[in-house]
């Protein structure tokens, strides 16, 4: 009898032990496809952007990366963006991010913003110049203009506030390039530092972003719906940060961060959790 207990025992610690692996599997490492509506009183046809941000060289679905290829051509998207960090910094791999760069460019337009992960490689040269090549623009401190469903739409790519000179001047030269009959989208991977310069409208006789997408907070980590919203921790925001997800908007301007795809075993020492990656779908209406 204390046999067939011990033995009973250790199958149900097995049992939870399993499910608590296929939960942190399901909330830490599944991608989820979250939706986003943006209204704009600008002229022109609704259009859907897929924002892909913090890949870190992760795949999905294998090295083909089906899993992720497949939910980007069931959104059907009009245009598809990467946000910054589609690569690692530590792990030096690059395949699975060119595999997906390739995928989309052959089929939609697109457009690339670099992030703190690729500033950081020696080799970060060379993989910009093998992204220009596979077809995907790189908007460093530039723009790249898209005519979408008759609606004409500029993005913008910028690396971060934390590496402006005194003058910011990609951000300048961005503002100044931003028009008033065109849909401004501007491609910039810390959230925290882009969404204090929209007031900045004022000087370029108001004109500015109509949306910003960014990445780089990782979701916070560790969520908790209702009392940890935004997570534990993110980077440069530290513990208990302000804005790691979602849609807010200010002065004309609305700004999305995604959660982002990192799934690296890497980045294993801050896990997710009640935090899966996220493919961002965004219509603009």
């Amino acid at each position: 009898m204390k046999f067939i207990t011990k033995h009973k025992r250790k199958i149900i610690i097995l049992a939870v032990g399993a499910a608590i692996v296929f939960a942190l599997d399901w909330w830490g490492f599944s991608m989820k496809p979250v939706y986003y509506t943006v209204s704009s009183d600008k002229e022109g046809a609704p259009i859907r952007v897929v924002f892909i941000s913090d890949l870190h060289n992760s795949f999905y679905g294998g090295h083909d990366q089906s899993g992720l290829w497949k939910t980007i051509e069931s959104a059907n998207p009009d245009i598809v963006m990467f946000g910054g960090d589609v690569i690692d910094s530590r792990a030096k791999g690059k395949k699975n991010a060119y595999t997906l760069m390739k995928l989309v460019a052959d089929k939609y337009p697109c457009a690339y913003a670099t992030g703190n992960h690729e500033q950081r490689r020696s080799d970060k040269e060379e993989f910009f110049s093998k992204v220009e090549e596979i077809g995907v623009p790189v908007l460093n401190g530039r723009y790249t203009d898209f005519m979408i469903k008759n609606r004409r739409v500029r993005v913008f790519g910028i690396i971060g506030a934390n590496i402006f000179d005194e003058n910011g001047s990609q951000l300048k030269t961005c503002y100044s390039a931003a028009v008033p009959d065109t849909y401004n989208i501007l491609l910039a991977h810390e959230p925290q530092e882009f969404f204090d310069i929209t007031s900045e409208r004022s000087k370029y006789n108001g004109n500015g972003f109509d949306l910003i997408l960014s990445g780089h907070a990782h979701g916070g980590q560790w969520r908790i719906p209702g009392i940890l919203d935004q997570g534990l921790y993110a980077p440069d925001q530290w513990l208990f940060p302000d804005f790691t997800t979602g849609q807010r908007t200010d002065e004309g301007t609305t700004q999305i961060v995604s959660r982002g795809l990192a799934r690296n075993l890497n980045m294993i020492m801050i896990p997710r959790i009640f935090n899966r990656p996220e493919l961002s779908i965004i219509d603009i209406e």
